[in-house]
């Protein structure tokens, strides 16, 4: 005992300071080295930015002796452990010294780049390179704080000391005593007593210890009479028994049931039994001992507190009998242990109702959780929150990580989710990386939105998995009852419908339940119905907006864009029909069939025209990419007779963002068929300048949204786009591409392009997008008007 508690007093002492005095050492030291590293790099800012400047004649000249000697001026600065000078043309490189010597901190370096000002303006004419030792947090202290730290240290050991010593005179010395009576008492079978006397806690322990004593050896002849009176019954009986007299005290216990209890006969006989049952389970018990089965026998399930703390379940068989003369009424109970088949019942339910890899509730476990929640709210007359939450890309890493690499994922998510839910809070994984929250309180939107915010957080750092890093972000619905539902069902679908809303919406946030969603989800299912329909009847059509050349306005190409004509509301636009066929799976069976009806339309208007080198631009969502594209496309090409060289594939930035080498192979695979590509919405993305190195590009589209600015009223943004078309422009020249501006509206946009040397141009100025047979008309009318104007 003494070394238990002194130890623990030590431990409580030690742990204290490295609480409250290791980080405050540990954020002076950090301090200090911050100091002095700020000190060392602007001592080396001003050293390099002057030497660089020194340097630039000597390295305009070519002054190679000049050079090496501000480079041995710059070495003998204390830092600086290696200076490294070249030259532009690599002609000068300097070294020194020859061989540094390497700190065993390491080295940092810093490099800038040498201009000399000539009389056209600076020229930059090479780098200087500094390499100097690293500061570690000791070698950054000055010898005042070296001091201060020494007198910290020691005041704290002073006071960890006197602490010890008044530990072990006021608290260590009374206790050893008391243990002392104690151990006697066990050993020798009598009574002893504490000789200690203070009018402190501990000299009313003593006191209390003594007077337990006393009435211990009182109680002592009562016990060994209940002791002698049921030995001889219930030791030889291998069972649990034990006797209830009518104030429900145990009288006497079997040897077996001791066994098994772990307890003492001293320390059972005589205590109500209700007091070995654990607080929360001593209602229930004192319920079911009401009703009694046949024969006056009650049978009642019940937790039973052994003598170490550990809790059992048991089955106890109470039988009570009243004989006749007796002076008081007798019972004889049986306690059965049925610990192991209730844990294989909890085990069993737990299973059935919890997710095996995150340890929260599946979606059994969260339905039963929401029935009983809704019960609760409307008894409480609270509102009950139902947070539904779905990580973005999560597909993407079992895809290519593997789902050892999901299943991490999904348990640190769930970790870092437990620390940032409130208490009360009942989580559960529905099923793959869908999850679902549920708060129950007052005004509960404003909790909800919080913990919705903080789960959204949660992956604002990427995470690294297996030494790969991968960025993820989640889809989060709200919805509250009886706010939005009627029911539980009716929750748990709003707080889904929200959560896709969100997703559909650009994903990593949250959004709340509002009537607009559910007529959204109404308006989508009618295009999913459309797209269905528009497959089986060929709704589907292919129309062409002309592409000219800028300066003549000659038609050069087409590009084909899918139009929905609905036989009731005509010309449907495209862009919902895509983004719900993507979603739905059906994009490639809607792209095949657009793009067969692409070609025809571009053959029949080749023959109508007698223009078989317009070329037409197709467009593929990143989808339909996979290994058989470019054979179905030249198996079509070939069917209607199309050179390969009129197919233009436009590919945009959502294509190629990853680098997948799958469809580097496939855009190999066009240009090795005689296709061309396009890259389209050209200057939009984050490494568009790359694609063009990176891929066959024979092709680049300027945005729509570069080309409207041209003519803004804003004079600095109209400035900066004409820099930015201009400059796209010649890089792209520079490439050999060719260059096609979207969105061209006004006269004034298509001569400042033409200014700018843009190839081609498509917009409302020059044509909309028109079906085949309009496009036909058009072609055919103007020979016919031709011969008209020559006749007249």
């Amino acid at each position: 005992m003494t070394r238990s508690v002194e130890s623990r007093f030590l431990a409580i002492v030690g742990i204290t300071i490295f609480i409250l005095v290791v980080p405050l050492f540990a954020l002076f030291l950090s301090l200090a080295t911050e100091r002095a590293s700020n000190e060392l790099q602007q001592n080396l800012d001003i050293l390099l930015a002057a030497n660089a400047q020194a340097l630039a004649k000597p390295l305009w000249d070519f002054d190679e002796e000049s050079v090496e000697q501000i480079t041995a001026t710059i070495v003998s600065n204390g830092p600086v452990s290696r200076v490294n000078v070249k030259d532009i043309s690599g002609g000068i490189s300097v070294s020194m010294p020859a061989l540094p010597k390497w700190p065993k901190n390491g080295l940092e370096s810093i490099t800038r780049e040498i201009f000399y000002r000539a009389v056209e303006g600076p020229k930059s004419v090479g780098t200087i390179t500094i390499y100097y030792s690293r500061i570690d947090m000791f070698s950054s202290l000055r010898q005042a704080e070296v001091m201060l730290i020494g007198i910290f240290m020691l005041a704290v050991v002073g006071v960890v000391g006197a602490a010890i010593v008044g530990n072990r005179l006021m608290v260590m010395k009374p206790l050893l005593k008391l243990t002392a009576a104690i151990e006697a008492t066990r050993r020798l079978g009598s009574r002893h007593h504490v000789d200690w006397q203070s009018n402190d806690e501990i000299g009313r322990l003593a006191r209390s210890f003594n007077a337990m004593q006393i009435k211990l050896e009182q109680e002592e002849a009562e016990l060994r009479l209940a002791h002698r009176r049921s030995t001889d019954i219930y030791n030889t009986t291998p069972a649990m028994l034990f006797s209830l007299d009518e104030e429900d005290r145990i009288t006497g216990v079997s040897d077996y049931w001791l066994v098994a209890t772990g307890y003492q006969r001293h320390q059972i006989v005589g205590r109500r039994f209700i007091e070995l049952v654990p607080a929360e389970a001593r209602s229930g018990y004192l319920e079911r001992k009401k009703t009694r089965s046949i024969a006056d026998v009650l049978e009642a399930t019940t937790q039973f507190v052994c003598a170490d703390g550990s809790v059992m379940d048991v089955l106890i068989a109470e039988a009570n009998r009243t004989i006749e003369g007796a002076q008081e009424d007798l019972s004889l109970s049986v306690m059965t242990d049925v610990t192991a088949l209730k844990q294989s019942e909890e085990r069993n339910h737990r299973q059935a109702i919890t997710d095996h890899l995150t340890g929260l509730r599946n979606r059994q476990g969260f339905e039963t959780a929401l029935d009983s929640e809704i019960i609760a709210t409307d008894a409480a007359g609270e509102e009950l929150a139902c947070i539904f939450v779905d990580l973005d890309r999560f597909k993407w890493i079992n895809d290519n990580l593997g789902h050892q690499a999901g299943d991490i994922v999904l348990c640190r998510f769930v970790e870092r989710m437990n620390d940032r839910l409130p208490k009360g809070a009942i989580a559960a994984r529905l099923g793959g990386d869908e999850f679902a929250v549920l708060l129950r309180g007052h005004a509960i939107e404003p909790v909800a939105t919080e913990i919705s915010r903080a789960l959204c957080e949660i992956f604002v750092d990427p995470l690294t998995i297996e030494g790969s890093t991968v960025r993820l972000s989640a889809s989060i619905g709200i919805a509250l009852y009886p706010r939005h539902a009627a029911n539980a069902a009716e929750l748990l679908q709003k707080s889904d419908m929200a959560m896709y809303s969100k997703k559909r919406d650009g994903k990593n946030g949250a959004m709340l339940y509002n009537s607009e969603i559910q007529d959204h989800t109404r308006r989508r299912a009618e295009i999913e119905h459309d797209i269905e329909e528009g497959l089986a009847e060929d709704w589907f059509d292919a129309f062409f907006q002309p592409i000219v050349e800028v300066g003549t306005g000659r038609t050069v190409g087409y590009e084909a864009l899918m139009r929905l004509v609905h036989p009731e509301r005509g010309v449907i636009p495209p862009a919902e029909l895509i983004c719900v066929a993507e979603e739905t799976g059906a994009i490639s069976r809607l792209g095949g069939q657009v793009l067969e009806k692409a070609l025809s339309n571009l053959a029949r208007l080749s023959a109508a025209t007698g223009d078989h080198d317009a070329y037409l631009a197709v467009n593929f969502s990143p989808l339909q990419f996979d290994q058989s594209l470019p054979v179905r496309l030249a198996a079509l090409t070939t069917h209607f007779d199309i050179a390969p060289h009129r197919i233009v594939i436009e590919i945009t930035e959502a294509t190629l963002l990853h680098d997948n080498p799958q469809i580097r192979t496939i855009l190999d695979e066009f240009n090795r068929y005689g296709y061309r590509l396009a890259l389209d919405d050209f200057g939009t993305g984050y490494s568009s300048l790359s694609y063009l190195n990176r891929f066959p590009v024979d092709i680049v589209k300027i945005d729509q949204s570069f080309i409207r600015s041209l003519t803004e009223d804003e004079a600095e943004l109209r400035h900066k786009s004409r820099m930015l078309v201009e400059g796209i422009t010649a890089i792209s020249h520079k490439m050999e591409c060719a260059v096609v501006a979207e969105g061209i509206e006004t006269d004034e946009q298509r001569q400042i392009l033409e200014e700018f040397g843009v190839d081609y141009g498509q917009g409302y100025l020059f044509a909309r997008p028109q079906p085949l047979a309009k496009l036909i008309e058009q072609a055919t009318a103007t020979p016919a008007r031709l011969q008209m104007a020559s006749a007249g």
